[in-house]
């Protein structure tokens, strides 16, 4: 009875952020949408395979770095993040190690064109949430968790569901899915690191993060990694369906639920 309680308080507050993110919609176009020299090279090719794609993500890193852009707080995590998958698919640790690392390449190379987009100034283009989680690394006002969490979001609720169809969730769908569910477990390992990064890099104070966080609480306990990750397999599996109303709902749940989503940790 709790988990049906909780299950349904998770499938509230998700809602409550899609109506939110719809109520504020397409977010407004600035006077400068990026374009820095020498990003864009960076990106406008597509990662091919698990290594290089790695690789050219900590490309990119050193490139935010060496120009103190603010996006490299969400990819110091996110290049970790797919190096952990990348050794893991080379060592054989999923069931289907080619589905995985094609999921990796795919998955990154959604990121890869959503900067892209917004280095070339095709706002069009580029995903509500994206857009968003740009322009405030770009303005600089925001702390680092908030930078991340908007990195985060826009990744994984809205960027994961397309990088599964991409790919595909079929045959085999039960396989694919435990491999799913592994690289989740991946992520939940990383959660120590990853802070221990962050706080070295930018911010000592982030071991105290519960007190740093303030209302990006609540938001927290919406976007939790299983619970994210579990409703883009949701979405992926609506995706897949022969019918296209349900694709077309689906896509329109992501969009304004991450684009919500967004503008809570700006909110915060």
């Amino acid at each position: 009875m709790e988990s049906r309680v909780a299950e349904a308080g998770r499938k509230r507050r998700r809602l409550e952020l899609a109506v939110r993110g719809a109520r504020h919609g397409r977010p407004a176009v600035g006077g400068d949408s990026g374009g820095s020299g020498g990003i864009l090279p960076l990106v406008e090719e597509p990662y091919t395979s698990v290594e290089g794609t790695h690789r050219r993500l900590t490309e990119l890193l050193e490139a935010f770095d060496a120009r103190d852009d603010r996006r490299g707080a969400f990819l110091t995590i996110y290049a970790r993040v797919t190096e952990a998958v990348g050794d893991r698919v080379e060592n054989g640790w999923f069931e289907d190690p080619d589905w995985v690392g094609d999921y990796l390449v795919a998955f990154a190379n959604l990121y890869r064109e959503a900067v892209r987009d917004f280095e070339a100034g095709d706002l069009e283009s580029l995903a509500d949430p994206w857009q968003l989680a740009f322009e405030a690394a770009e303005r600089g006002n925001c702390h680092v968790l908030q930078d991340v969490a908007l990195g985060v979001n826009a990744h994984i609720n809205y960027d994961l569901a397309l990088a599964l169809d991409r790919v595909g969730i079929d045959p085999d769908r039960s396989t694919k899915h435990t491999d799913h569910v592994a690289v989740t477990d991946v992520l939940r390992l990383l959660v120590d690191e990853n802070q221990a990064t962050l706080a070295e890099k930018y911010d000592p104070d982030i071991a105290a993060i519960d007190e740093m966080l303030g209302r990006l609480d609540d938001l927290l306990s919406v976007l939790t990694i299983d619970e994210c990750r579990d409703s883009a397999w949701r979405t992926a599996e609506a995706l897949a369906s022969s019918l296209s109303a349900r694709r077309r709902f689906a896509m329109w749940v992501t969009r304004v639920t991450s684009t919500g989503a967004a503008h809570l940790v700006l909110s915060a």
